[in-house]
């Protein structure tokens, strides 16, 4: 077989155009899920996969796949991805990364003349962020069985608006059948959103597995009253248990230590007025970890806290979950596979977890699967200053294509 050599350069190219749709205008994206932005950078994309040759097959819950024939076509394919949408605030990398070079394996893969045993399919799916429709990963929970179409059509997002109506809107709700067809094994290139590659000189990551998550909206009621003329012993505050809440969450995740973190992400108050005691606070909590008993124990201790708080300060509470996702491990011999190509290539690799969610955890409950991480500058990811060097781009992507290479052979 010929080898397969990516060229880096493509695949800055196209980070660079996709970049331009939902431009924020300081280095960032603002793609949120089904938005007329997200439609355009998914007409981009599918116009690339077309221009390729690729079988392109949009699914009911808006998934695009796009396949790329195999010398034996009954064979399962070998599926890499991620997705289009990017948080409120987000940078170039996060998910499209995989998606762009999953296509920029294609090219190189034509231009080597190679024809793999199996087909390789090419994949973005919908709502992966969740920070319009929840859960995140929406559209990979669906594509596996994890969760009916029917309920992912009536997810109401945070602006009012519903996903079955926003999808027929802006044109991408398709008609392939949910759950999709399993793949043969699955592997997802990815920025790493954290500093552990960077601290530590390392160029790829093999990725384990992926944290737990577990996501709740807590929404807290008390009484609106005056800020002046109400004595403190006498507020039902709905504020100042929310400040309370967030405050336990960061103090859990530091008592309980190891992979453990907590984020109150969002945090609304009703009337909002400088002077006057918050009748509602709405809240959500976000408690991750690598092990399911420490998450259990983490969200037994919020519970416990909220009811004890409640009773002290006289507020209700009314709890929404909004995802709850068990720890997965991915399978053993992509893990090995990942890292023996890396070290093939001269690579430092490192074996690390991620605390981020991805794609790759849902389509782990149907095939095997495995992850590459790319190094993220200082961290920072969720932000215009995502940022990950050419070099090691372009060293992901190559790992990434003679990773499926082997797999579709």
């Amino acid at each position: 077989m010929a080898e397969v050599r990516i060229r880096g350069d493509r695949l800055l190219a196209d980070l660079e155009a996709l970049a331009k749709v939902g431009d924020t205008g300081d280095g960032g994206n603002c793609r949120l899920a089904l938005t007329d932005d997200d439609a355009g950078g998914r007409e981009l994309v599918v116009g690339w996969m077309r221009a390729l040759g690729l079988d392109v097959r949009v699914d009911r819950i808006g998934n695009v796949v796009a396949t790329r024939e195999g010398a034996d076509p009954t064979l399962d394919p070998v599926m890499t991805g991620s997705h289009v949408d990017t948080v409120r605030t987000g940078g170039r990398y996060d998910g499209t990364l995989g998606v762009l070079a999953g296509l920029e394996v294609v090219r190189a893969l034509d231009d080597a003349g190679v024809r793999t045993r199996r087909p390789l399919a090419v994949a973005f799916f919908t709502d992966e962020e969740g920070s319009r429709f929840a859960p995140d990963m929406l559209g990979s929970l669906v594509y596996v069985g994890g969760m009916p179409l029917e309920d992912a059509l009536d997810s109401v997002g945070v602006d009012g608006a519903v996903l079955g109506d926003e999808l027929e809107r802006i044109g991408w709700a398709g008609d392939a059948a949910v759950p999709g067809p399993a793949p043969h094994a699955y592997v997802e290139l990815h920025i790493e959103q954290g500093p552990v590659l960077e601290e530590q000189g390392i160029t790829i990551g093999a990725v384990t597995g992926v944290q737990g998550i577990s996501w709740q909206e807590l929404t807290i009621t008390g009484q609106s009253n005056h800020a002046g003329t109400t004595p403190m012993r006498l507020r039902r505050d709905a504020g100042y248990a929310a400040a309370r809440v967030a405050t336990f969450v960061r103090d859990l995740a530091h008592d309980l230590g190891g992979h453990q973190v907590g984020t109150v992400g969002r945090l609304d108050l009703h009337p909002d007025l400088v002077n006057v005691v918050a009748a509602r606070a709405t809240l959500t909590v976000d408690l991750r970890n690598t092990e399911q008993p420490v998450l259990e124990e983490a969200e037994r201790h919020l519970r416990d806290h909220v009811a004890a708080l409640a009773d002290t300060e006289g507020v209700d509470v009314a709890w929404r979950r909004l995802a709850r996702f068990d720890p997965v491990a991915f399978d053993p011999a992509v893990i090995d596979l990942v890292e023996r190509t890396a070290r093939g290539h001269g690579h430092s690799v490192r074996r690390l977890p991620s605390g981020a969610g991805h794609d790759a955890q849902m389509l782990a409950r149907v095939c095997p699967t495995g992850m590459v991480f790319v190094p993220s500058r200082g961290g920072v990811s969720h932000n215009p200053a995502e940022y990950t060097e050419p070099e090691h781009l372009a060293a992901g992507t190559q790992v990434l294509a003679d990773v499926l290479v082997e797999l579709a052979s």
